[in-house]
């Protein structure tokens, strides 16, 4: 459900959704028209909060680990 095809986009996916957390919390006070954008950015990357995507993650490796592929 949450797994993606590779680990490597998942990871990409994740560093993503980390800077657009990150650029967000630098700039709230002084540009709060981008907070929107880059939080909403942050969710579609993460496909959800942080912990689904670490979900997804644990799922990725272990379907990796298995051998067998992922279904989006």
């Amino acid at each position: 459900m949450f797994c993606s095809r590779s680990l490597s986009i998942h990871l990409l996916r994740g560093l993503g959704g980390a800077v657009l957390i990150v650029l967000a919390l630098m700039s709230g006070s002084e540009r709060v028209w981008l907070l929107p954008p880059l939080l909403i950015g942050a969710l579609l990357l993460l496909r959800g909060c942080p912990m689904c995507w670490l979900m997804g993650l644990i799922g990725t490796a272990s379907l990796r680990r298995r051998g067998t592929s992922a279904v989006d």
